[in-house]
């Protein structure tokens, strides 16, 4: 059975298709990776920065008292 040209030209722009599908979902995929990362970082750095404020407050009164 031959193939018409038509059927070619389908076939091909579906296998276009689907290699694109598969970069969307890798970018996707990075790109929710980086995200990930980025707020892993943010919450970090907020958590140590509250973290710091009992010290600071503590410092204060301390250094005012004396």
């Amino acid at each position: 059975m031959r193939l018409k040209t038509i059927q070619v030209i389908a076939a091909l722009a579906a296998a276009v298709a689907f290699i694109l599908a598969f970069m969307a979902a890798g970018v996707l995929i990075l790109s929710g990776l980086f995200m990930a990362v980025g707020l892993g970082a943010v919450a970090w750095l907020a958590w140590s920065l509250i973290r710091q404020i009992p010290r600071r407050a503590r410092n204060r009164t301390v250094s005012r008292s004396v």
